[in-house]
């Protein structure tokens, strides 16, 4: 301010209208503004992270065309909790622990709470640092927090010490995972000599009698131990000397 305020003040106000329509994309709502900050809420936290995310990567371009004075760094927290709505503006400890994170979090970084991340580690491609417990002002109870990975250029640096690192894929549908399964487990099957083949169906057949009539008494593996020692002995006459 004190070099350019006229400056100043249009970058702000550019990064708040990139800020406004990546939130309203997400169907979320900015509650207030004050001086360079901004408070917003959201009916999904799995939208606000994402919003948070793109917020980062849209403001790491748009600092990439001004000089390194002029450039404006936004940290974001995130926080899952209840709220208290007083006309257009919310109060609460969550409102507040969402602030307090946010001063924790690295210029260009975003700091979300244990109760996010349980929420959506699971759901976004995308990986977390944790760091461990962390002692905010006013909050008498420590609240976890997760840094979020920002891979490509737009990744802040990071802060030196040890953390835990978590990286994360997209999830898998467990459905598809149990057919792939059986299908290469048939495939296998498939591939073995014939008779091989036939003391497996007989094995497996005999071992889903045994769990079927009770698994009281166990039977099943005393024919199961004969056929397979019916396959060694084939197996040792048929190699070669």
């Amino acid at each position: 301010m004190e070099a350019d305020e006229t400056g100043t003040l249009e970058t702000l106000r550019r990064c708040r209208a990139a800020m406004a329509t990546l939130v309203e994309r997400h169907d979320g709502r900015i509650v207030n503004t004050w001086g360079d900050a901004v408070i917003a809420e959201f009916p999904s936290v799995v939208e606000a992270v994402q919003c948070a995310v793109e917020t980062q990567q849209e403001l790491f371009a748009f600092n990439g065309g001004l000089p390194e004075p002029q450039r404006m760094r936004f940290r974001i927290g995130i926080h899952l909790g209840d709220v208290m709505v007083e006309g257009d503006d919310v109060y609460g400890d969550g409102v507040n622990i969402a602030a307090r994170l946010q001063e924790r979090a690295e210029p260009g970084g975003i700091l979300i709470s244990g109760p996010v991340y349980d929420q959506v580690h699971n759901k976004l491609a995308i990986g977390f640092d944790c760091l461990g417990q962390q002692h905010l002002k006013n909050v008498s109870n420590p609240v976890t927090g997760y840094r979020i990975l920002q891979r490509g250029a737009g990744a802040p640096p990071r802060a030196a010490g040890p953390d835990v690192r978590v990286e994360l894929a997209a999830p898998r549908d467990p459905g598809r995972q149990v057919q792939d399964g059986l299908a290469s487990a048939l495939d296998w099957w498939r591939s073995l000599p014939r008779a091989s083949a036939v003391l497996i169906a007989v094995a497996l057949f005999l071992f889903l009698t045994n769990v079927f009539s009770g698994l009281g008494h166990i039977w099943f593996h005393w024919p199961v131990a004969a056929l397979l020692l019916v396959a060694l002995l084939r197996a040792s006459r048929r190699r070669p000397p």
